[in-house]
């Protein structure tokens, strides 16, 4: 299959990943994991390798290929230039201040530092999972990275300079009020999964039901999918055209890898799905980001 287009592709029908959380992942799949934080300079496995990582063939000729350009200048460079132009284009959207709100509830500084940090982490760290699955759909397609040579290799840190736990309220974890707004989440952004992020922030329910209560509006309207689309075609313009492939990532290797978990196309649709969702995510928090920022 040769690829003609590399649109921004909404599933249908929607399929159900099967992502392992990283305290049940043992063996190889958990190596992949330390592995992934590691080079990707993150401290949580997103939602989305971890459903990639179901597909053991797939996902570690996937991962071979990945980790020598994720531990590329270019690499780095492109999850800050990520950052800064969806921070940059969600103030279109208007997001408001609730700063007002959290004092009056109660909140102290200190605690909405520590959700601004949690904020701060997500930001950095949304932006190598999503050229991950960028890459994945692009190869799985019939793409190939046309980047010339290794790459130059990134010294240091990219991520950043906080240190917060990540403490994820999972469904089975929370009360009713937060529960419904997990399932409103799937509903308004028409998700089988409620992604790491919200269930960070719903650590302190109080302010994240703010947070989503102006939000919810947003997402899949004009303006929104504007964005997602811009950022979409950041990446599509990354994979094609600019990243290096020192890790020789290749498309006919990776279809036949992914045909040896059983179905190509069930892993695509997988893939899709993650890389459709994954720039609305994006924007989403760096909306959160805005949200919590002073009024001028």
């Amino acid at each position: 299959m040769i690829m003609t287009k590399f649109e921004r592709l909404a599933p249908n029908p929607i399929p159900t990943p099967s992502p392992l959380p990283e305290y049940l992942a043992q063996g190889q799949r958990l190596r992949w994991y330390e592995e992934m934080k590691q080079s990707l300079q993150v401290p949580w496995m997103g939602i989305v390798t971890m459903a990639f990582s179901h597909y053991s063939n797939f996902f570690g000729e996937l991962w071979d290929g990945l980790r020598p350009l994720c531990e590329t200048e270019q690499f780095a460079v492109a999850v800050k230039d990520l950052q800064n132009y969806a921070e940059a284009e969600v103030l279109k959207l208007k997001p408001k201040s609730i700063l007002s709100e959290l004092k009056d509830l109660g909140y102290a500084p200190k605690e909405i530092q520590n959700i601004i940090d949690v904020n701060t982490v997500f930001s950095h760290g949304n932006q190598p999972y999503v050229m991950i699955a960028t890459i994945a759909r692009y190869l799985l397609e019939g793409g190939e990275i046309a980047g010339k040579g290794v790459g130059k290799p990134f010294i240091g840190k990219h991520c950043p300079n906080v240190d917060v736990p990540l403490v994820l309220l999972e469904n089975h974890h929370a009360d009713k009020p937060t529960q419904a707004i997990y399932q409103d989440i799937k509903d308004v952004l028409k998700l089988p999964i409620v992604n790491t992020d919200y269930r960070a922030f719903a650590r302190w329910p109080s302010c994240f039901e703010l947070q989503w209560n102006d939000l919810r509006d947003k997402p899949l309207t004009p303006a929104h999918e504007a964005i997602c689309t811009g950022i979409h075609d950041k990446l599509a313009k990354l994979v094609s055209k600019e990243f290096p492939n020192p890790g020789g990532l290749d498309s006919t290797k990776l279809r036949a890898a992914a045909e040896k978990d059983g179905s190509l196309e069930e892993v695509l649709a997988v893939v899709r799905l993650f890389q459709w969702l994954l720039p609305s995510l994006v924007v989403n928090v760096a909306y959160f980001r805005h949200q919590l920022e002073a009024v001028d």
